[in-house]
């Protein structure tokens, strides 16, 4: 396949400056039982052709297809030319230079997910599953995995030519409890799916939903029974699945440099950060440090190249409190006046565009120790873990947070549990609260699926590293439902 996009991407004319073309093809299985059943399984192929051409007038144009040979090919690429030579003739919107990758790239895989039958995969949901009942007030259960394979080649103009290869895999379990007046959930580990990486059936296997099934049970019947959270401004003590939610939408959304351009306005919104703020502005404490590393094993946004060609970096968005850089890609980054792309050109799929997406964005551990060494200098506090809702404005500013299970915090120990515990505040201001970061021991990589964005739409898969953190003077209350 490298050969006929290769081919494809040197065929633009004399009327194109710049082609890319990218074949896409991706494999999915997602299995779900529920309440000892097998609920849904679902087997997905997908796969195609996207062609984007610039023309010399000024103008873009993308196109895609299904059919990958070389006619079907060939009709894509003709079709992106004619929309970009149709655009009005304007000035051309550079791209920032980088040079032609060529190679192959693939993610860690030890146990392949699509050799492990679906049968022997059911077999362990239903293990895990049939662990969360046997209490009546546990009124739901569910397991669930998720398999993924995404293989790429891309070629371009500028002779960019290579091949990358990508597994994901992961899942989790629910329990959801009901009284006469009350539903709660507890999930493991954590929300929205479980935890996802990129790797084999080896991460499934490690996260041990059967042996973590009746604790996730109790702890959801425990919750019936619990103290609603207190309202009030306190110490807050956010686990590592928590602040990874708490990254995505507070700062990896709003450092998307399309976004602070006002690329995304009309669909996904701004950002309270300005392109001016690049290199001055204090986006919290000396403690906050932010890095978008496309390297990474095991994230959903590791990769050898961006969907644009540029190759996978680190790079510190935020160090001691202080904004150094933004999510970029090559039209955002020359349009800034940078030199390089961020490496963030990410497409779902051959039928989308590319278009700016965190990689893995994460905080960086800190120098607080484990998780009861952080509490340990709170006398009075709250600690959640395990997202439940969240809400955060168009600017990704004002925010509110609810999570599944809180603790009390007493004169440095975790006490009784609390439910329906929420925390709100300003972005700036509650980054600038941050006064303590576990270090590496509790520092985790956890997977996010949904990543909603675009017009059209768009679903990217990113990860965020965490370790629990603490907050001073955070307002907490009651969620309700």
């Amino acid at each position: 396949m490298l050969d006929l996009v290769t081919e494809l991407a040197c065929a633009g004319g004399e009327a194109c400056s710049y082609v890319d073309v990218r074949w896409v093809q991706r494999s999915l299985e997602r299995l779900t039982v529920s309440g000892g059943r097998v609920e849904r399984v679902v087997s997905e192929q997908d796969e195609g052709i996207g062609v984007r051409v610039a023309a010399r007038s000024g103008g873009f144009g993308f196109a895609a297809t299904r059919d990958v040979s070389r006619s079907g090919g060939l009709a894509a690429l003709r079709r992106a030319a004619a929309i970009a030579i149709a655009q009005p003739t304007s000035a051309l919107r550079p791209l920032a230079p980088v040079p032609p990758a060529r190679g192959s790239w693939s993610g860690q895989c030890e146990i392949d997910p699509f050799t492990t039958t679906i049968e022997a995969r059911l077999e362990l949901l239903l293990s895990a599953d049939a662990l969360l009942g046997g209490d009546p007030r546990i009124v739901r259960t569910q397991a669930e995995s998720i398999a993924v394979r995404t293989k790429k080649a891309f070629a371009s103009s500028e002779g960019a030519a290579f091949t990358q290869e990508l597994t994901e895999c992961g899942g989790g379990i629910e329990a959801h409890a009901a009284d006469d007046d009350d539903l709660q959930v507890r999930s493991y580990p954590c929300a929205h799916g479980g935890s996802v990486a990129a790797a084999g059936y080896e991460h499934l296997l490690g996260l041990d939903l059967v042996g973590n099934a009746p604790r996730v049970a109790d702890e959801a019947i425990a919750l019936l029974l619990a103290a609603e959270c207190p309202a009030g401004r306190t110490t807050v003590v956010l686990g590592d699945d928590q602040l990874a939610l708490q990254i995505h939408e507070s700062i990896g959304h709003a450092l998307e440099l399309d976004r602070i351009q006002l690329g995304e306005a009309s669909y996904a919104g701004t950002s309270w950060v300005s392109p001016a703020d690049i290199g001055r502005l204090r986006y919290g404490s000396d403690l906050l440090a932010i890095s978008a590393d496309a390297t990474l094993p095991g994230g959903l946004g590791s990769f050898g190249w961006d969907d644009e060609g540029v190759a996978g970096r680190r790079e510190m968005l935020i160090d001691s409190g202080i904004l150094r850089a933004a999510l970029s890609d090559r039209t955002s980054a020359a349009a800034l006046g940078l030199t390089e792309s961020g490496g963030c050109a990410r497409a779902d799929g051959f039928s989308r565009q590319p278009i700016v997406r965190m990689t893995n964005v994460s905080i960086e551990p800190g120098r607080s120790g484990t998780l009861a060494e952080l509490v340990g200098d709170v006398d009075d506090g709250i600690y959640m873990e395990t997202n439940r809702s969240w809400s955060i404005d168009d600017r990704r500013l004002h925010f509110q947070f609810a999570t599944q299970l809180g603790r009390e915090i007493r004169n440095g120990r975790l006490g009784r549990i609390l439910k329906n515990p929420s925390y709100a505040g300003l972005t700036p201001e509650f980054w600038g609260s941050l006064d303590g970061v576990c270090s590496s021991s509790e520092w985790r990589l956890w997977g996010l699926l949904n990543c909603g964005k675009g017009e059209p739409g768009q679903v990217a898969h990113v990860s965020h590293g965490a370790a629990p953190a603490r907050f001073r003077d955070v307002q907490v209350g009651v969620a309700h439902r």
